[in-house]
């Protein structure tokens, strides 16, 4: 039982971008949330930002997501101090640029291991714990670029292709444990990430100019903030998404709605 009654969620990559907006979210629907980060700086700013009413329901933990043994840790230390685990949020991923013959092995390994061996690592911790409970629910922030990618992103569209399998053979595998397992796949994001992607492609516009340009993809003309990302995420964690498991569910504006075709203009 719950040391208080309420649901306990972690959020992996919590502090920053999307998953930022995630523990925002959980938070303000009265659960208590373990914030997982690698950034000691950017956790401290989470609980500084966090009102002190609700700062008792906040665990931040400094946590290495390419090491086993600190997840399993950062696990049992949510446990000890909110009762259990039901839901868990990975939002944590890296980006790197470029085709299989120009990504260097370390980098490919890279971005594996933390965009998709985490997901494994820190499921594999949970689970148990969600399935000694009676069930839970995980959402693993996915990217459009696992169902369509663009040119020389190779090992980041490798990774959430990886995501969204590895999701439906979790969503069967723990479905009898009453565990619901969920991709969402957004499309261009507002977050540091992004904006690190803009800086580098930017060329002589700004980043703000960069950002507007790639929104324009987008049937809705513009990047999504990362709130809309995470009132999605949560409704997957919640109980009204009671029937929806396997599923890869797409936040991306309209992005993949589109065919690249376009009519010629009309002259008449």
């Amino acid at each position: 039982m719950n040391v208080d009654g309420k649901r306990v969620a972690i959020v992996a990559g919590g502090s920053t971008g999307i998953g930022l907006a995630v523990t925002r979210s959980l938070l303000a629907e009265g659960l208590n949330v373990c914030c997982l980060s690698h950034d000691a700086a950017s956790l401290q700013a989470v609980s500084t930002a966090t009102a002190e009413a609700d700062r008792q329901r906040l665990l931040t933990l400094q946590c290495d997501l390419a090491d086993a043994a600190q997840i399993s840790r950062a696990v049992e230390t949510t446990v000890e101090r909110f009762g259990g685990i039901d839901a868990l949020a990975y939002t944590a991923g890296v980006q790197a640029y470029g085709s299989v013959v120009e990504t260097p092995e370390d980098c490919w390994d890279h971005v594996m291991d933390v965009n998709l061996k985490g997901v494994y690592r820190i499921s594999r911790a949970c689970i148990p714990h969600m399935a000694r409970r009676g069930g839970g629910a995980i959402v693993i922030i996915s990217s459009v670029q696992g169902l369509a990618c663009q040119a020389g992103v190779a090992a980041y569209a490798a990774s959430k292709g990886g995501v969204n399998a590895l999701v439906r053979a979790m969503a069967i595998d723990h479905a009898a444990d009453g565990i619901r397992v969920n991709a969402l796949c957004p499309g261009s994001v507002d977050t540091p990430m992004l904006r690190a992607s803009a800086e580098r492609f930017r060329g002589d516009k700004t980043v703000e100019d960069t950002l507007a340009e790639w929104g324009k993809s987008h049937a809705l003309g513009r990047v999504a903030r990362p709130d809309e990302v995470a009132n999605v995420a949560c409704f997957l964690l919640g109980d009204k998404a009671s029937f929806v498991t396997g599923s890869t569910v797409t936040v991306d504006g309209g992005l993949t709605a589109a065919l690249a075709v376009r009519l010629p203009e009309d002259e008449t």
